[in-house]
């Protein structure tokens, strides 16, 4: 099946360049590098697609990632073919009180092949992407008072806030680590599953209204000394990405900033290459795409719109996973837009592999 091609921006160091990309004139020939094709199109319902891994030749996209889904269907994970775009699987989620707010975000493997997913209500379960059976991981993430005067445990907010579980990143021993977007804290859940134990947290996480978006994307660094989480809007409104030490009880405060982001960069989910570059899905509205880091944190790159204010081919982009044949694939998110047709997706050629997830045995 031979995929849409979309016009973007292509900004590589210090050179700008708006080009409407060129058509593959065969199979074999390299692709431009910032060439985007839509692979597939999330469903409508769930959409608002967050989550995406790849195991084989399956790309598996998880939704719907939103607020006011009260009275709505079940969440979803489904699995499109990785080549033609086909949707090959639909796995809704059970268990869930479908009139109260309930979502699927972010997804991983591990080694044995079995999908651990991140729900709102129902903490993180464990799918057999075969089978189709679902199995409870962990209890759901508590829901923490602010500090405000309060016993620990807390979370070192300004205002009392529900935990919103958002990504989430395996380490070696099976430790998953679960940003919450809400409470300023990571996760830690144990190798094998149950609670859910405070791992870290900072009040430079902290978010505020409305934007109310504060720890999202979480990946290990390639060493596996670090943990990196981006933070979409701080209390006054800025964005980074934090390091913080990867060790069982990293010291309060010892998060360090590897990148201050400016006013119209909001950003979400990351991703290593193999090149030591981090990729990082930027979802501001009208001005999304996805901008490339340096090891030492500095712009090296960085793909748009053609112009401020478009919606395509980017539309918020969430997440991002690499297909292991030169692209990343993205999840339009389409938060802002809610246009169903815009749920999708994205193949965006970079030349690049992943570097190697973290995918332990787990029992």
């Amino acid at each position: 099946m031979k995929l849409p091609k979309i016009a973007s921006v292509i900004t590589l160091s210090a050179v700008i360049a708006a080009t409407l990309l060129p058509a593959a004139t065969a199979a074999k020939q390299p692709r431009p590098y910032g060439d985007v094709q839509v692979l597939a199109t999330f469903p409508t319902p769930p959409g608002f697609p967050e989550g995406i891994a790849v195991r084989g030749n399956k790309v598996y996209v998880s939704g719907p990632a939103r607020f006011g889904t009260a009275g709505t269907g079940p969440s979803t994970v489904v699995a499109f073919n990785r080549d033609t775009g086909a949707l090959e699987a639909t796995y809704e989620t059970r268990g869930e009180y479908l009139p109260a707010e309930h979502a699927n975000s972010c997804i991983a493997f591990d080694g044995n092949g079995k999908l651990y997913v991140l729900n709102l209500q129902l903490g993180m379960y464990r799918l057999d992407t075969g089978s189709g059976q679902q199995e409870a991981y962990s209890a759901p993430f508590p829901d923490l008072p602010a500090c405000n005067g309060s016993n620990a445990p807390c979370s070192p907010t300004a205002f009392d806030a529900p935990a919103l579980p958002n990504d989430v990143a395996f380490d070696e021993d099976g430790s998953a680590y679960v940003t919450d977007s809400l409470q300023a804290t990571i996760w830690r859940v144990p190798a094998g599953g149950g609670t859910p134990q405070i791992w870290y947290q900072d009040a430079r996480f902290a978010t505020a209204p409305p934007i109310a978006i504060g720890t999202n994307g979480i990946r290990l660094s390639p060493d596996r000394s670090k943990a990196f989480v981006s933070v979409t809007a701080d209390q006054t409104g800025q964005a980074y990405i934090y390091t913080v030490p990867l060790v069982a009880s990293p010291a309060p405060g010892s998060a360090a900033e590897f990148k201050h982001f400016g006013p119209t960069d909001l950003p979400d989910g990351i991703a290593f290459g193999k090149s030591g570059n981090l990729y990082v899905a930027i979802a501001t509205p009208g001005f999304s795409g996805v901008l490339i880091l340096g090891p030492n944190g500095a712009e090296v790159g960085r793909l748009s719109n053609a112009a401020p204010g478009d919606i395509a081919p980017y539309d918020s982009p969430a997440n991002i996973a690499f297909d292991g044949h030169g692209s990343i694939l993205l999840t339009n998110h389409a938060f802002a837009t809610g246009i169903p047709s815009h749920f999708q997706v994205l193949d965006v050629y970079v030349g690049d592999k992943g570097s190697p997830l973290s995918k332990p045995d787990l029992p």
